[in-house]
């Protein structure tokens, strides 16, 4: 049976989440007690992984307290969660100019931690992700510890409805400058920038050898209308659903549509887990 990463699964702290966002995550959702009951319970979520052949998850976390509610806090979390099974819970953390006295000091302790990659997120961060060209020396300290640690940094691209989100920092091409000047930086650019930017996603992927792409919260059946040429950088893209986020479906039915999908077998196991292996050693 073909092993499968889910590089972004939202298992986080909803008890921190602002009311506003939470009401937008539960909408229409049928399934929410579980959602909440997987993130008070790993054994629980890890036996849920179990009955989907689901080997190893990204537990996306990340900063926002404005838009979000996320503080600096959700590290800790992350991280104590993930530390239940480390061989299968990806701990993904986040680093915000202005909310930690050094950014650049708390991916090291972060690195330190256990979190194994850095989650960056523009439209509900409010910063563009080329700001540091512009002074904010925070983002570049976040840049240069996240490299020396051997952090991958993964950057949401493309629309957010959150209340409250700036959707014009997520632009895939603000991420090009990235790895002109931070070359040993692996990026992971989140959602392909679904649904307006995926050619910039496709080419900056094409263009940089450490920008990579999860195709996470992208219906399946679209995937090959957004990247008809997928099977071009099926080294470079992970597999994730954005489970539980608003309007994205059981992950049962995701993998099922992905594996209908004309993309040959070798493609297919690259993108469902060699990359995201490789990326993310046990």
């Amino acid at each position: 049976m073909q092993p499968i990463i889910d590089i972004h699964i939202h298992i986080m702290p909803y008890h921190m989440v602002k009311p506003s966002a939470l009401e937008l995550i539960k909408k229409g959702r049928k399934d929410y007690a579980e959602v909440e009951r997987y993130s008070t319970d790993p054994k629980a979520f890890l036996a849920f992984l179990d009955t989907l052949g689901v080997e190893r998850a990204g537990l996306i976390n990340y900063v926002a307290p404005k838009i979000i509610g996320f503080t600096p806090e959700v590290n800790d979390w992350s991280a104590k969660y993930c530390s239940v099974a480390p061989d299968r819970l990806i701990a993904f953390g986040g680093v915000l100019p202005g909310t930690v006295p050094d950014p650049g000091a708390e991916v090291d302790r972060l690195a330190k931690l256990g979190i194994r990659a850095i989650k960056m997120h523009p439209s509900h961060q409010v910063l563009s992700p080329n700001d540091y060209m512009d002074g904010n020396r925070g983002l570049a300290a976040i840049y240069e510890r996240a490299q020396a640690n051997g952090l991958p940094i993964m950057i949401h691209t493309g629309t957010s409805i959150f209340p409250g989100a700036r959707n014009l920092h997520a632009q895939p091409m603000l991420c090009d400058d990235i790895p002109i000047d931070y070359p040993d930086l692996v990026v992971i650019l989140a959602h392909g920038g679904r649904p307006l930017w995926m050619n910039e996603a496709f080419f900056l992927v094409r263009r940089h050898k450490n920008m990579h792409m999860d195709i996470s919260g992208i219906p399946p059946q679209k995937l090959m209308e957004y990247f008809p040429r997928i099977e071009d950088v099926a080294d470079k893209v992970l597999w994730g659903t954005d489970w539980p986020g608003p309007g994205v479906p059981e992950i049962k039915g995701n993998i099922e549509k992905f594996n209908a999908l004309p993309i040959g077998k070798a493609a297919k196991r690259k993108i469902l887990y060699d990359n995201a292996a490789r990326l993310f050693p046990k």
